[in-house]
């Protein structure tokens, strides 16, 4: 049976997040270059896996299809042996990193398509009404931001002594819609943080790759 999973994404997208946990994992993959926003990428392929073609999206290596970042990362941490890394061990901190995955999903990564795609949300053709639109939710995003660096900030990484999931979703999520800048401001020391975890050297090859960081 084919061993190896089938990345669908793109440069400085969510797939980040997923590439990076397959790297700390040591899981073979290959990547698809695949966006709504990159017309001469991999569209149709993508929308026969994700009819919303959405990235990223993981097919496993049984032919399986895997969406929605918080739900791939918590599927490679409970069920493929090489992934039980990517979540703590101990019952209650493992529950604090579901939640905090779950938090990023509902909370921080909805918001982004909202601040990037005002149009989709409101019926107003007004620009005004839009550019309010966008405003008020990247207003929004960097309050919740602050909620998760208030619950979630761990020692020395979000979840202990090793980047895990949480980790990896965290500091992916919070490079878009101004949020590192917003938290430079208001929570200095969460910022070092998600400095810290891009920097490790789990994950800094996989950020140099989409963000030449």
């Amino acid at each position: 049976m084919n061993e190896t999973y089938t990345l669908y994404g793109s440069r400085g997208s969510g797939s980040a997040a997923v590439e990076a946990a397959l790297e700390a994992c040591g899981l073979p993959y290959r990547m698809v270059r695949a966006a709504t926003w990159e017309p001469d990428s991999a569209l149709e392929a993508l929308r026969r896996v994700n009819p919303l073609q959405q990235i990223p999206t993981l097919v496993l290596p049984d032919g399986g299809v895997m969406t929605e970042s918080a739900a791939i990362l918590l599927h490679l941490g409970f069920d493929v042996p090489a992934g039980r890394s990517l979540l703590p061990e101990e019952p209650g901190a493992r529950a604090q990193a579901i939640r905090g995955l779950v938090f990023i999903a509902a909370n921080c990564y909805s918001a982004i398509g909202i601040a990037d795609y005002p149009e989709r949300w409101t019926l107003s053709t007004d620009d005004k009404g839009r550019e309010d639109l966008r405003q008020g939710t990247r207003q929004q995003l960097h309050r919740h931001w602050e909620i998760f660096a208030d619950t979630f900030a761990g020692t020395p990484f979000l979840t202990g002594a090793q980047p895990g999931a949480l980790d990896f979703l965290a500091a992916v999520v919070s490079k878009w819609a101004g949020t590192r800048a917003h938290l430079r401001e208001n929570r200095p020391s969460f910022l070092k943080t998600l400095e810290s975890i891009e920097a490790h050297d789990l994950v800094a090859p996989v950020f140099k790759r989409h963000w030449d960081a």
